[in-house]
């Protein structure tokens, strides 16, 4: 994925090209729970639930927003099947964690942060290989061009990259593990990758029945946060760190991290609606809307700012993270305003995400350099 859109041919002559009779229902942004409302009624016989791989798929903006155009090189479908800037999501939680542990500690394991960023780099190549190749049977990226499957030009290839991805990032959480000897670290991380799972695999696929943002929010918030906090824990009683207490600054860190992560997740439905229900997908935005989805982005990200002031005023966060945290304000505001500009535009909502993965980066980067400060702060 990039930091840009393509500029794509008017939607009705991509339209005709898949759909025998396309209706004017399915074209058009759907803006209110009522438009969801009109399509399923006059409609009776849409698709519900998502179709086998054997069933063919009606291309929704989703392959025509991300891949759907005919003059797009292969550099940028590569780049955009790598999705490299949604990575900060396994940098992000990592580097919190370990900033709040030295907050405690004053200690910082560079091996083990290492390896942790290999693993959980490798466990997310697995989450989006995986969601390619079953977005790709239940139909829903079968004509995305961007779509990993696509590319390589093979499902089994794909679904083995992926398997082979989770193994050697399960390795390292394993010898992370036993180098920290924290029982709570595993269980943790286990919990986060079990979220990942039912999120997108079958025969669960919760993400098709809206739960995908609760399940993200657990899944790097509370869980990969606070495992990666647990995870700079010692077995070794000569380094003087031992087991380390479940404390209230690493858990309020890590509910600002899953709320700046399940921003990005929501966003991404924006241009995806007409693909989604297509396929079933009741994604939250297909059942309320884009123009009630720019208002929960806005008290999404309000709730962000304010959530830091009330953490830094319980004494819960150091002040010095409220105070580099509020920095980034300018890009909180970028993000409402461009969500409340242009929720109805299938074409410049597609950047949401992208703006939301800079939000969460820096925002991300904020705290754990504000929680690294107020250490050597108490420092004489």
């Amino acid at each position: 994925m990039a930091f840009f859109a393509i500029p794509l041919c008017p939607p009705p002559p991509l339209l005709s090209r898949r759909i025998s009779s396309p209706s004017p229902l399915l074209s058009r942004r759907i803006s209110s729970p009522s438009s969801l409302r009109r399509i399923l009624v006059r409609n009776p016989r849409f698709p519900l639930l998502p179709r086998s791989s054997s069933e063919p798929a009606t291309k929704g903006f989703d392959a025509v927003g991300e891949g759907g155009g005919d003059k797009i090189s292969r550099a940028t479908l590569l780049w955009r099947a790598a999705k490299l800037p949604i990575y900060s999501v396994a940098l992000v939680p990592l580097t919190v964690g370990s900033a709040a542990a030295y907050l405690h500690t004053g200690l910082f394991f560079a091996k083990r942060y290492l390896v942790l960023l290999t693993a959980s780099v490798l466990v997310i190549t697995w989450l989006n290989l995986s969601n390619d190749v079953y977005d790709f049977d239940t139909g829903a990226d079968k004509n995305k061009k961007e779509s990993v499957v696509n590319i390589v030009g093979s499902r089994r290839v794909t679904q083995f990259a992926a398997s082979i991805s989770l193994f050697l990032g399960f390795m390292g959480l394993v010898w992370s593990f036993a180098e920290a000897g924290d029982i709570r670290f595993l269980l943790l991380i286990l919990h986060a990758i079990l979220c990942g799972y039912v999120y997108q695999c079958p025969p669960f696929r919760l993400s098709y029945q809206g739960l995908g943002e609760p399940l993200c929010f657990a899944a790097f918030g509370p869980f990969a946060t606070t495992a990666f906090y647990f995870s700079n824990s010692s077995k070794n009683s000569l380094s003087g760190t031992g087991l380390l207490p479940l404390t209230g600054t690493v858990l309020t860190a890590s509910f600002l991290v899953g709320l700046t992560t399940t921003l990005i997740l929501f966003c991404s439905h924006f241009h995806q609606i007409d693909g989604d229900l297509a396929v079933g997908k009741i994604s939250p935005l297909v059942r309320i809307g884009t123009e009630a989805g720019s208002s929960v982005v806005k008290l999404g990200v309000v709730s962000l700012y304010v959530l830091l002031l009330v953490f830094g005023l319980s004494k819960a966060l150091p002040t010095t993270c409220v105070f580099l945290c509020a920095l980034t304000l300018p890009v909180g505001a970028l993000v409402t305003n461009f969500v409340d500009k242009n929720y109805n535009d299938n074409i410049k909502i597609f950047m949401a995400k992208y703006y939301c993965v800079r939000l969460h980066a820096l925002f991300g980067t904020a705290l754990a350099f504000g929680l690294f400060i107020a250490r050597n702060r108490t420092i004489p």
